[in-house]
């Protein structure tokens, strides 16, 4: 197996415990809100916690066919606002030779009250295969417009 790995880094005007609650507690129902593409997320085995297997019901922009994703929590630290997770199937990873993508959040202090996310990523390929840059490219440009997302979410959502 190849373990391809990149780090990234983004700011938010949103405090870190309000935007890991958004990340974390209240996501199966913040992100189906804000990510157009994604109807639902339900949690088929476990309690939220570390372990817990989710299934993301993803509709395609192009064609409108549904697939679904495999989203196991890899862990949460509330107290340090870490967040991991891994896509463990469906939706193009065996498309891809991808055998998982491992992404952990960290969410940081930072100006004027607001947070910087510092957020890891690896791909896990099956066999020797590469990881076309492409496909890290379009894993970045949709890992921020999420944080994007969500960020402008709560910003709109003063009560929340």
């Amino acid at each position: 197996m190849g373990v391809f790995a990149f780090d990234d880094e983004h700011t938010s005007s949103v405090a870190p415990a309000k935007l890991y609650k958004a990340l974390t507690k209240d996501s199966d129902t913040v992100i189906p809100k804000v990510v157009e593409s994604i109807q639902s997320i339900e949690i088929i085995e476990g309690n939220g916690g570390p372990g817990t297997v989710k299934k993301l019901t993803v509709v395609d922009d192009i064609g409108g066919k549904t697939s679904h994703l495999v989203h196991k929590v890899d862990a949460l630290d509330e107290a340090n606002f870490l967040y991991g997770y891994s896509l463990l199937g469906g939706a193009g990873l065996d498309m891809l030779n991808l055998e998982k993508v491992s992404f952990e959040t960290k969410l940081l202090p930072g100006p004027d009250g607001g947070s910087i996310g510092k957020v890891s990523v690896k791909y896990h390929t099956k066999g020797d295969a590469p990881l076309p840059n492409d496909v890290r490219v379009e894993t970045e440009t949709k890992g921020i417009g999420l944080f994007d997302a969500i960020q402008g979410y709560v910003s709109a959502n003063p009560d929340y």
